[in-house]
């Protein structure tokens, strides 16, 4: 169910063109109106709000080699270690991992590429290209130097964030219903629960790993907590479902919650044991954290970028 569904929205953008895309990309980006933002010049502007792009080997971070921080030129934002960065020669910055939770990855305008923005504000960085073999992780975040801002070792202010991870049948709802929590600095869809690295959306679908779909939330533990978020979850997907969601059934699909520390197993369990309390025989599986691979860009904001709602998650309240 879940495939016809994307390959419909697939095969729609393709001949819709620029145009929906255009407005596909402004509703991905965050409600900045209550959000501290940083004064852009023309030029920052054109790459960061217009998604354009600088002159390769111009950027004044290309050949930049000193221990820091890289943040989002409009919001602050850490998204990028030095550790990080490596030399590839395309004539942009080039980095093989990123801050977690820090950067959003969403189907480009030409409907190949992946784009890159910083989610918390949705500001351009670039694309994300995997499999070129430039370093272990496989992976290349090509980012615009006008779009970073970079800080020293030493100088950074430290940043509170938490990260829970959720998975609830198709990883589409799951991400619509968690992004929308106030506190919640980015919600991304991808996968979990098996050590292959670089896993595609064909290979889980395969049903011959261990991967299931999931959900990444950096959330800011001032604004809201985890037993917040956690409630959401229980709230809006059927946590008695054994073997999927709704029409989505299949092994990648279950009901897990993969807790990050202590505290978060025992506030997990305290949640089901209220569910059970009140009648629900809880197929919700507990289990420790593991590597988290975001999904394909197509897969980010996916009822947003459509404009609809969840086809197989709603809200009931359980507690």
């Amino acid at each position: 169910m879940k495939s016809f569904f994307l390959t419909i929205g697939i095969i729609a953008s393709s001949l819709l063109g620029c145009t929906q895309t255009a407005n596909q990309q402004k509703q991905i980006q965050r409600d900045t109106t209550t959000m501290k933002l940083n004064e852009l010049t023309p030029e920052e502007q054109y790459v960061i709000l217009n998604k354009g792009t600088e002159a390769p080997f111009t950027g004044k971070y290309n050949n930049h080699d000193v221990n820091g921080v890289y943040s989002c030129k409009q919001c602050n934002t850490p998204l990028y270690l030095s550790e990080d960065k490596f030399k590839s020669h395309c004539g942009w910055p080039s980095f093989d991992d990123e801050i977690e939770g820090a950067v959003k990855r969403v189907l480009d305008a030409d409907g190949r590429r992946t784009e890159i923005v910083c989610a918390n504000c949705g500001g351009h960085l670039g694309h994300v290209f995997i499999g070129e073999g430039y370093t272990n992780k496989n992976t290349r975040h090509c980012v615009n130097s006008i779009s970073l801002k970079f800080t020293p070792a030493g100088e950074e202010k430290s940043t509170t964030t938490d990260t829970a991870i959720f998975a609830g049948g198709c990883f589409w709802g799951v991400e619509y219903y968690l992004q929308k929590e106030a506190g919640v600095i980015s919600a991304e869809s991808g996968y979990i629960g098996d050590d292959i690295d670089n896993p595609s959306y064909e290979l889980v679908c395969s049903k011959t790993t261990k991967f299931v779909e999931a959900v990444r939330v950096v959330f800011d533990p001032s604004i809201t907590s985890y037993e917040t978020l956690a409630k959401v979850f229980f709230e809006t997907h059927d946590p008695t479902q054994k073997n999927g969601q709704g029409p989505d059934i299949g092994p990648q699909y279950i009901s897990v919650v993969y807790y990050n520390s202590e505290e978060q197993k025992t506030i997990a369990e305290k949640l089901i044991g209220q569910l059970r309390d009140n009648g629900y025989d809880v197929a919700t599986l507990l289990q420790a954290s593991m590597k988290f691979w975001p999904a394909e860009g197509y897969h980010q904001d996916y009822y947003d970028r459509k404009g609809s709602t969840p086809y197989c998650h709603g809200y009931t309240k359980r507690f």
